[in-house]
């Protein structure tokens, strides 16, 4: 869950490490409006926070300025909860009331989600140079490191506030280019077009694509 994902196997909730919680709230200004998959151990101290299972964060409206995700990682089919869906909430967010949007996940840039909810869709994304993510167990430090790189998406239009802030962590790359263009033509499960109305894309040239690591 956001201040910490539940595992499917285990009871424990992973937390965001306290860096990462402080780069997201500097990055938002000081202020995070949304937790939607807090628990009680969280240190991320949202104004407002959706706990299962009195509140189901999939299924809330996230109507808020700003919102950090720390999604679980797995498929609860009790409650019909997938990381896909919680990429495709996000980007939502974003879309429908241009909330700030930042997720801390696993790359799996392949993935049906990362296609059709990141790339062409999310502002941009670091990629954290954390070997193992040190992830905290029930608050405390001392878990053990995830089996998967971690990257922060970003879902809004203050790009370079998100740099800012993020490039001390890892690869910050600018995704903004992206948007409208249609790729991955040569691969066995062709990409979508990514614009709903093709006849209105106008291609940007944009030299800046990837951003420097200083």
């Amino acid at each position: 869950m956001t201040a910490g994902r539940t595992l499917n196997t285990l009871s424990l909730d992973w937390g965001t490490p306290e860096k990462y919680v402080n780069a997201v709230r500097e990055c938002f200004g000081g202020q995070i409006d949304l937790d939607p998959c807090s628990n009680s151990y969280s240190i991320v101290n949202a104004k407002t926070e959706f706990r299962l299972p009195k509140q189901d964060g999939l299924k809330e409206r996230w109507d808020y300025p700003t919102i950090y995700v720390n999604p679980p990682y797995g498929i609860d089919k009790e409650r019909g909860s997938s990381i896909k869906k919680w990429f495709a909430k996000c980007e939502s967010a974003n879309r429908e009331y241009n909330a700030e949007v930042l997720a801390l996940v696993p790359v799996a840039t392949n993935t049906g989600h990362w296609k059709n909810f990141v790339f062409g869709k999310a502002a941009g994304v670091c990629f954290l140079y954390d070997t193992r993510l040190k992830f905290l167990v029930n608050g405390e430090n001392g878990g053990k490191g995830a089996p998967m790189s971690c990257a922060m998406i970003y879902w809004g239009k203050h790009f370079d506030k998100f740099h800012t802030v993020f490039h001390k962590f890892g690869a910050v790359i600018d995704l903004r280019p992206l948007r409208g263009i249609k790729f991955g033509e040569h691969t066995e499960q062709k990409q979508m077009n990514l614009i709903s109305d093709p006849a209105t894309f106008q291609p940007i040239s944009h030299p800046d694509l990837f951003q420097t690591v200083h």
